[in-house]
């Protein structure tokens, strides 16, 4: 299979549906989450929002290098979510993450097979693939947590 479709695959699995890693994604973990559960703070853990903000900013900053702009997120600020005051917000937040996801499977599934080993902007961020394969792990990384974050927060 060409490496665009399967790393997009990869992709969708952990973000948008699929189960057969985790047994969940983004999209089933954030259902049914409203904004008070979402900024709940538990102990000293990232609130739900905080991380949707957290994966959001670096998906938003890779696909703007993959549609053609600069590579502009720094690690400084990938949690500096703005406040969210309203279920609209936190319902934006959501649909944000994952209409960016879906553009972003998209723009792997269509990347050319000869940019895949390229330097990612600049040889010290790695090849494309290393990009693209980092933000498949760091999204699992995340949906490890969110699920915990859900449980605790529908239990409480």
């Amino acid at each position: 299979m060409e490496q665009g479709k399967l790393l997009a695959g990869r992709f969708r699995e952990v973000m948008l549906d699929g189960t057969w890693i985790a047994n969940t994604n983004y999209r089933i973990v954030l259902a049914g989450i409203d904004r008070q559960k979402a900024t709940r703070k538990i102990g000293n853990w990232n609130t739900i929002y905080a991380l949707v903000f957290h994966v959001n900013y670096y998906l938003a900053g890779v696909l703007q290098v993959l549609e053609g702009g600069p590579l502009d997120i720094r690690d400084a600020y990938s949690f500096d979510a703005p406040e969210i005051r309203t279920e609209d917000d936190w319902n934006q937040a959501v649909r944000t993450l994952l209409d960016n996801a879906e553009k972003m499977a998209k723009r792997i599934e269509a990347m050319p097979p000869e940019k895949w080993e390229l330097p990612f902007t600049d040889e010290k961020y790695g090849n494309y693939r290393r990009n693209i394969e980092g933000l498949i792990e760091h999204g699992y990384y995340h949906l490890g947590q969110l699920s915990l974050l859900r449980k605790a927060v529908m239990e409480a």
